[in-house]
């Protein structure tokens, strides 16, 4: 592990500040994902800027009107334990409850689980590759089972947070903060793919720090649920993930949205089969699977993901109707 300056900020505008002025710096929150690229020499920052000494981001707000707040040091133990998500918020709680073991849980914060980064071997082993502004993404012809099937390009990762994709199902927005003001985007809008940047995850830019999360608050008769496939019991990723948020009318899907993990560089949804869902009920809804990655481009030893999403998800639909 490399010598590094330790920072603590007392404002989020010293902590931007700091971000935007000293190259070679990187911002920590729980440290569950930092301290692990640091230890094994994937990045070796000159700064490392701890956000948990600012004050008034590791609340949760609620509000039946406006929705939830979820500050971005709040824990992920603390959504996956809170009574009102897990009454209102199903497919967070969820989500949450999903994520690695339970000590990890009380480290992590819901920030630093969306901006982590991938868990491609390659990308955490000593190769030189693509993402690390190599000249090679060794996923392509090599191992590639847990890789991606679809959105990849020239670099095959898999984005690795549970809660980005039930935030995407929930059509969250993301608070970021900078040293001239705040701006809110949609979460859909945070996540890029590598064809736009293959060293880079999401749209953050130097200085600039997530401060809340918001989720909009949800109508009547609608249910939401997340499901994960992996392999370990435990402490483990999803090799496929959908997130859904249904509104049933009359036995019939009337909204949908269904996000996907696992199967791409960032939490994918696709609109064309959110559409085609309005109007299936517990009969028609297996006609409706053959629409979900339907764009998929596999590799050579990940095939298997398509069929498992798509069974997942029509698990999880028939479910909600009941």
């Amino acid at each position: 592990m490399n010598n590094f300056n330790y920072i603590l900020p007392k404002t989020i505008k010293e902590a931007n500040q700091f971000a935007k002025d000293k190259t070679g710096s990187i911002l920590y929150a729980g440290g569950t994902d930092a301290l692990d690229m640091i230890k094994h020499d994937i990045i070796a920052p000159e700064n490392v800027i701890n956000l948990k000494t600012i004050p008034n981001m590791d609340k949760i707000r609620t509000s039946p009107e406006h929705g939830l707040g979820i500050g971005a040091l709040v824990k992920i133990a603390d959504i996956a334990e809170s009574k009102y998500v897990i009454e209102n918020y199903p497919v967070l709680a969820q989500a949450a409850k999903e994520v690695a073991s339970p000590q990890l849980r009380n480290m992590g914060t819901i920030g630093g689980n969306i901006c982590q980064r991938p868990r491609c071997w390659y990308f955490r082993e000593d190769f030189d590759c693509l993402r690390k502004d190599g000249g090679t993404c060794y996923a392509y012809d090599g191992e590639n089972k847990y890789h991606c099937i679809i959105g990849g390009g020239p670099c095959y990762i898999v984005h690795p947070s549970d809660m980005a994709v039930a935030l995407l199902a929930l059509d969250a927005h993301v608070i970021i903060h900078f040293d001239k003001g705040e701006r809110t985007i949609p979460i859909s809008e945070f996540f890029i793919l590598p064809e736009d940047y293959y060293l880079k995850e999401n749209i953050l830019k130097p200085g600039e720090i997530i401060t809340e999360i918001i989720v909009p608050p949800l109508n009547e008769n609608v249910k939401s649920g997340y499901v994960k496939f992996k392999e370990r019991g435990a402490w483990d990723f999803a090799v496929v993930s959908v997130g859904a948020v249904v509104k049933i009318k009359n036995g019939k899907i009337d909204e949908a949205r269904v996000a996907l993990g696992g199967v791409a560089p960032k939490p994918w949804m696709e609109e064309e089969f959110n559409n085609k869902l309005i109007g299936a009920d517990k009969a028609s809804i297996k006609n409706v699977m053959n629409v979900l990655l339907k764009d998929a481009e596999p590799l050579t030893k990940n095939e298997y993901k398509i069929t498992l999403a798509r069974n997942l998800t029509e698990q999880l639909l028939i479910d909600f109707i009941g």
